[in-house]
C-alpha cells in the first residue's frame, strides 16, 4: 500500500520523466521507425498514474500466496508430508516501451516474496528510472524488505550479462514480439516464460447474434489496438457474412481501422476502402488499427484457420449455438477461449489477479495472464520422528499414504 502511495506522490516526477521520453521518441514516430501503437504504449497520462497505483493496491489486497498448504499426506504414523507454496527467487523481466509494466510486476514480485530485475526499452528509460526510484525510496522505510529486491538495468550489455546468470536468476520473462522471446530463449540457460505475441481471432458463427457480434468485433479491435489481446483477424461464417460484414465494416472504418480482406469479402462488398489480404496478414500481430478479415464456410474451417495461424493467446466465438460454443472452447488450443465476449477481457486485472506479469502462451508452469500464482512454486516438507527407509524396504512397515485435510 505504501508503494502504491509512492507512485502517486511521485506523479509529477514520473510525468516529467515520461515527457522527456516522449519528446525523444517523436522523431522516430515521424520517420516511421516507431509505430504510433508503440508510442501510445510509451505515453503516460495523469490518469495513468492513478491506474498504476490502483493496480498495485489491487495486488496488495489479494490473499498471501506464500506458505499455503497445497496438500498434506500422512505417509505413516508420525510421518507427515506437506506441500507448501514458496517464492521462485530472483526473476528477470525484459520488456519494451510500456512503463506501466514496472509497478505491475514490482507489486506482484513484492507480494510473492521474489526479487525482481527489470530491463525496459531504451525509449522509456527516464520513466522507468523515475518509477523504480520512487519504489526503492519507499521500501527504505521497511526493514524486512531490502531496496535491492528491485533493480533496473539500463543497457543492452546488462541484458547479455543477466542472461548468463543461471546460478543466481531463477526465471526470465521476456515481453515482446515472438522473435524477441525466441532470442531470449536461445541465448540463456535460465528458464524462460515468454509473454508471446497475440495473434487473436474473433469468429462470428452462423448462429451469431449480429448486434453482439458487431459490438464484440469493435471492442476487440478498437478499444486498445496496441494491446496483445486485441483482435488481429476476424473470421466470419458465410451464412451470416451478408448481414454482418456491411455493418461491421462501417463501424470499423468509422473508427479508423484499415481492413485487409479475403477475395470473398472483396466480391461481397467491393474494393471501396478495402485492400486484399496476403498470406502474411493472417500471421501478423499488427498492434494497430489494422484488421484482416476472412469468410469461412464452417466452424471447422474457422478452427482450422485459428490452429494454423493463431499464437495460442486468446480466441473468441460469437454464437447462440451452445453446442458450437462448447466445441470451440474445448478444441481450440489457446490460453484463453471465450464465448460471446471481447478478446480484451484476457487480462490479469480483469481476471481478478490484481495485475499481471504478462500473458503466457506457454503450457508449462503458467498459462494465460500470469499473476501471483505464476510467481510461486512449491516445496515438500516432511516431518518425522526418527523414521528410516530400511524398515519399509524390508517390509517391516507399510506406508498409509492417507490424505489429510
Amino acid at each position: 500500500m505504501a508503494a502504491a502511495q509512492a507512485i502517486e506522490d511521485a506523479g509529477s516526477e514520473i510525468l516529467e520523466a515520461n515527457a522527456r521520453d516522449c519528446r525523444a521518441a517523436e522523431p522516430a514516430v515521424a520517420s516511421g521507425s516507431m509505430s504510433s501503437a508503440t508510442f501510445a504504449r510509451l505515453n503516460v497520462k495523469e490518469a495513468g498514474i492513478a491506474q498504476m497505483a490502483a493496480h498495485v493496491r489491487g495486488v496488495a489486497q489479494l490473499p498471501d500466496p506464500l506458505g499455503q498448504r497445497l496438500a498434506a499426506t500422512e505417509l505413516d504414523d508420525g510421518l507427515v508430508l506437506y506441500k507448501e507454496s514458496c517464492p521462485l527467487g530472483v526473476i528477470g523481466i525484459v520488456f519494451e516501451s510500456r512503463p506501466d509494466v514496472v509497478p505491475q510486476v514490482a507489486a506482484l514480485a513484492l507480494k510473492s516474496g521474489n526479487a525482481i530485475i527489470l530491463k525496459g526499452g531504451a525509449e522509456a528509460v527516464h520513466t522507468n528510472e523515475a518509477l523504480v526510484t520512487a519504489w526503492r525510496r519507499r521500501l527504505s522505510g521497511f526493514a524486512g524488505v531490502p531496496q535491492d529486491s528491485i533493480h533496473l538495468l539500463l543497457t543492452r550489455s546488462d541484458v547479455k550479462e543477466l542472461l548468463e546468470q543461471d546460478r543466481f536468476v531463477d526465471l526470465i520473462i521476456p515481453r515482446g514480439s515472438q522473435a524477441f522471446v525466441r532470442f531470449i530463449s536461445q541465448n540463456s540457460k535460465i528458464p524462460v516464460l515468454g509473454h508471446g505475441e497475440g495473434v487473436c481471432h474473433v469468429y462470428v458463427d452462423q448462429s451469431a447474434d449480429v448486434e453482439k457480434a458487431v459490438a464484440i468485433t469493435l471492442d476487440s479491435k478498437v478499444q486498445y489496438p496496441a494491446a496483445c489481446n486485441s483482435m488481429e483477424t476476424l473470421l466470419v461464417h458465410e451464412a451470416v457474412a451478408g448481414e454482418f460484414l456491411p455493418r461491421a465494416f462501417s463501424a470499423l472504418k468509422n473508427s479508423g481501422v484499415e481492413l485487409r480482406v479475403c477475395a470473398r469479402s472483396l466480391a461481397l462488398l467491393g474494393k471501396d476502402g478495402l485492400s486484399a489480404a496476403t498470406e502474411k496478414d493472417w500471421e501478423t500481430e499488427y498492434s494497430d488499427l489494422i484488421l484482416s478479415v476472412k469468410i469461412v464456410s464452417s466452424l471447422e474451417g474457422a478452427m482450422a484457420h485459428i490452429q494454423r495461424y493463431g499464437s495460442g493467446h486468446t480466441e473468441t466465438i460469437v454464437t447462440e449455438n451452445a453446442e458450437a460454443a462448447k466445441r470451440f472452447l474445448d478444441e481450440i488450443d489457446a490460453a484463453g477461449v471465450f464465448h460471446n465476449a471481447s478478446t480484451r477481457f484476457a487480462d490479469g486485472f480483469r481476471y481478478g489477479f490484481g495485475s499481471e506479469l504478462g500473458i503466457s502462451t506457454n503450457k508449462l508452469h503458467a498459462r494465460g495472464p500470469m499473476g501471483l500464482e505464476g510467481l510461486t512454486t512449491y516445496k515438500y516438507k516432511l516431518y518425522g520422528n526418527g523414521q528410516t527407509v530400511e524398515a519399509y524396504a524390508k517390509g517391516e512397515k507399510r506406508f498409509k499414504h492417507r490424505s489429510l485435510e
